[in-house]
């Protein structure tokens, strides 16, 4: 644990297994939004559903840069936002309102990330949204959809809007004028899609800095080819390119796991 943090306690052994999965999967989500410099400081909130009838999910401490978090640092707390477990960290509150809006209303939504990068957060703000520049750009557009900014995400008023934006099938979103949201059934799905969309921001910022006059927009055909081949979703890619990514930390961000 980095200098002036709290001390932390070991988890491994004193919850149940699933728990302890899910809790290794969602730090392994945050190193890895770290590894990429997606990480906004303290702010923004990776989710993860705890197993099991309680409707507990696990979020980050308050505090603690996403490089430093740990499966045992997480933070397990009700759909009310009260802390179950004993912990010297607390939640921030809006991490809290955008993700228990999701985990209540989606049962397929077992991680949740959200971010604030800087190429995700200025394709939020472009009028256009996300083009059909790219193949990444492509692969996304199926399932991305579109929530307007209500101010910092604290007025629980909210999470209803923001969930019928979402709808009941669509696993990535735009928050305009803020930043890029992904669910998944998995760590791994949560991560590919996440990854994707972030590519295709990244990729539609340095297209547009030549101008919009000057970009060539994917054929009609060809979107909708992508559609066709991309209909099974990220589960299963995800799942082949996850173990690569958690040999990735081991090597560069090792401890996610403590």
């Amino acid at each position: 644990m980095a200098d002036g943090a709290l001390p932390i306690s070991s988890l491994k052994g004193k919850v149940s297994d699933a728990e302890w999965q899910a809790r290794v999967d969602l730090a392994a989500l945050y190193r890895l939004v770290a590894l990429h410099g997606w990480d906004d400081m303290i702010f923004t909130h990776i989710s993860a559903r705890v197993p099991g009838p309680e409707h507990h999910f696990l979020i980050n401490p308050y505090g603690m840069f996403f490089g430093e978090i740990t499966a045992s640092s997480l933070v397990k707390v009700d759909l009310d936002g009260n802390v179950v477990d004993k912990t010297p960290y607390y939640i921030n509150p809006a991490g809290f309102t955008i993700h228990s809006a999701i985990h209540a209303a989606r049962e397929d939504a077992h991680y949740v990330m959200h971010l604030h990068s800087d190429q995700g957060v200025a394709v939020s703000a472009h009028k256009e949204g996300l083009l059909p520049l790219t193949q990444h750009a492509l692969i996304v557009l199926p399932q991305l959809a579109y929530h307007d900014y209500e101010g910092i995400a604290l007025n629980l008023d909210e999470r209803e809007r923001l969930v019928a934006d979402l709808g009941p099938t669509k696993r990535l979103m735009m928050l305009r004028n803020h930043g890029t949201l992904s669910v998944g059934g998995t760590a791994a799905e949560c991560w590919l899609g996440m990854f994707f969309l972030e590519r295709a921001c990244a990729q539609q910022v340095m297209a547009l800095s030549i101008g919009r006059d000057n970009v060539l927009l994917a054929p009609d055909a060809a979107q909708d080819e992508v559609r066709k081949q991309t209909g099974m979703g990220m589960g299963m890619i995800g799942g082949l390119a996850w173990p690569g990514c958690l040999r990735k930390l081991d090597r560069e961000l090792p401890g996610y796991a403590d």
